[in-house]
């Protein structure tokens, strides 16, 4: 793993946040508790800032960047799918990105919010509180996040914060 300070800028993680070992945590980025980011992830904060919430996932080959002199907000119990992009934007807590997705410069992923696969949200983009955005570019549909919805992801965040725990000690390379 590479967690490195890039000129002033200096990495910190909160207690049980577990980085993998081909995850790059670069500069001005600051990470919660109880999180994880997995393999491949890029989490670069070389001229802006990152600021990632505890208990938020960030699947593998994740790229989240900021420009210069901004920052990348992500709250709290969030999942970012697989292979998401997340560059100088916003996603407030218990949101989901799905897999492939991008949320670009200055757009707003809401509180229980859900970009599905492969959407864009483009720049200055909004996805309100509880509600469903597919497509390219991403459009916001009718239907609404409901209980069940929140019940089942609330199981499925808390794996990861699950593997948070048990990857330092569980996790171990062959030659």
């Amino acid at each position: 793993m590479t967690v490195a300070r890039f000129e002033d800028r200096i990495p910190t993680l909160g207690q049980h946040t577990y980085v993998h070992p081909s995850a790059d945590v670069l500069g001005d980025v600051h990470i919660g508790d109880g999180c994880w980011i997995g393999p491949g992830a890029r989490i670069r904060g070389d001229y802006g800032r990152i600021v990632i919430g505890s208990h938020t996932s960030v699947e593998d080959n994740c790229v989240i960047h900021a420009r210069p002199g901004e920052q990348t907000t992500i709250g709290e119990w969030v999942t970012i799918g697989h292979g998401a992009i997340i560059h100088n934007a916003t996603v407030k807590d218990w949101a989901v990105l799905g897999m492939g997705s991008i949320v670009s410069d200055w757009a707003v992923v809401g509180v229980w919010s859900v970009v599905g696969e492969g959407a864009l949200v483009k720049q200055r983009g909004e996805v309100p509180d509880g509600r469903i955005a597919v497509g390219v570019p991403a459009k916001v549909i009718e239907k609404t996040v409901g209980d069940d919805y929140k019940e089942q992801w609330t199981r499925f965040k808390a794996v990861y914060v699950d593997l948070a725990r048990r990857y330092p000690e569980g996790w171990v390379a062959l030659d």
